[in-house]
């Protein structure tokens, strides 16, 4: 059931063509605000991040490299793990989408960066840069939505498949960076005949070249370097990909699938004006409450909403405009969908669960992206 505000309106329904441009002005005037006051202490925050992610890794595999004495792996392993979350989620992830092109430092550019994650950084950006952040919940068009395994909404297909899908879960949060290379490499596309064969074999190619590198770094090289600790060595640099893998996995699955989170049909966006496409982001996108260390190994993903809004401004900034962004959408009363950790991950789990059958089931507010009619 659609709950209704004080004036016994959906929320968001009452916003004719006029309000909702004027949401689109005021988060245009964020991210202009944003924009202008870039500076000094936005490039202190990444170059002190990427210090402290290459500190944790030097110390890391140093610490491995005599992992024979228990201590010393549990350390090592410890301090690799959160390297490799800091690389993925606040370095790689946020310099592959923009956020520090405009420090004009080609160390840490978009054009320039290479992340530790089997996804080669080219193909990544093109699926998740291009399709599911224009795209963004759109059925048939965000292939983020369900990678293409999961169905997260009543407007998929349901397939006897999906019975399974609560399985696939438990599989893939382990083996997360395989997944998303596998799905990068869109093989459903080429099913389709939306990809052809040679882009494929290319796309392929590039996979196997990061994958090689990237196995015989942490399985072959390090190992080896470690002499008689080869093995815990080994074992330290599997556990750290496997944490990262679950921690990434956690992280994106609840700022995109909790229960309350929308998803739209392409009827939805037929003629969608900027303030519709605000509008879209907020409502496909879901917050994840947490202190401030919370929010840097989550590359401040805690902050969906506002990272969906504004998917270039830099990672820093998304704790100080998340209120001004809620006020907004309390002004406007459009739902804010936001909570802890714990509360995002039941409400996800219960999202797969509940499209693994058939169903039309619908969040309880419907989407609101017609804001002209």
């Amino acid at each position: 059931m659609t709950p209704l505000d004080s004036a016994g309106t959906p929320p968001g329904e009452n916003l004719g063509k006029d309000l909702g441009e004027e949401l689109g002005e005021e988060l245009d005037r964020i991210r202009s605000e944003v924009i202008a006051a870039r500076g000094a202490e936005d490039a202190r925050y990444i170059r002190t991040v990427v210090a402290t992610q290459r500190g944790l890794e030097a110390g890391g595999r140093t610490a491995l490299a005599v992992s024979l004495f228990p201590p010393a792996w549990a350390a090592g392993t410890a301090m690799l793990s959160i390297a490799k979350i800091l690389e993925n989620m606040e370095l790689g992830h946020n310099i592959l989408h923009g956020q520090w092109d405009w420090m004009g430092d080609p160390a840490i550019h978009s054009t320039t960066w290479e992340w530790d994650f089997l996804t080669p950084a080219e193909a990544w950006k093109h699926t998740h840069n291009h399709l599911h952040h224009t795209w963004t919940n759109v059925v048939d068009r965000d292939r983020d939505l369900g990678y293409v395994v999961f169905r997260m909404s009543g407007d998929q297909r349901w397939r006897p498949r999906h019975l399974a899908q609560p399985l696939y879960n438990l599989v893939l949060a382990p083996l997360f960076e395989w997944g998303i290379a596998l799905y990068d490499l869109e093989p459903d596309a080429v099913a389709a005949g939306r990809k052809t064969w040679r882009s494929f074999a290319a796309d392929l190619s590039g996979f196997l070249s990061k994958a090689t590198r990237q196995l015989a770094k942490d399985y072959v090289l390090f190992p080896l370097l470690a002499g008689p600790s080869a093995l815990p060595c080994l074992l330290g640099n599997l556990t750290a990909n496997t944490v990262r893998n679950l921690w990434t996995n956690t992280i994106i699955f609840c700022g995109h699938f909790p229960g309350d989170v929308q998803t739209f049909t392409e009827e939805h966006i037929e003629g969608e004006t900027r303030g519709q496409w605000y509008l879209r982001q907020i409502q496909g996108s879901a917050n994840i409450e947490g202190g401030p260390l919370f929010h840097v190994l989550s590359g401040n993903l805690g902050h969906q909403i506002e990272h969906h809004a504004f998917p270039d401004l830099p990672s820093n900034r998304y704790a100080e405009i998340a209120p001004r962004v809620r006020e907004l959408c309390e002004k406007y009363g459009i739902p804010y969908v936001t909570g802890p950790l714990w509360r995002q991950y039941g409400s996800t789990w219960g999202r797969i669960l509940r499209f693994a059958v058939p169903g039309k089931w619908r969040p309880r507010t419907e989407p609101r992206c017609s804001l002209g009619e």
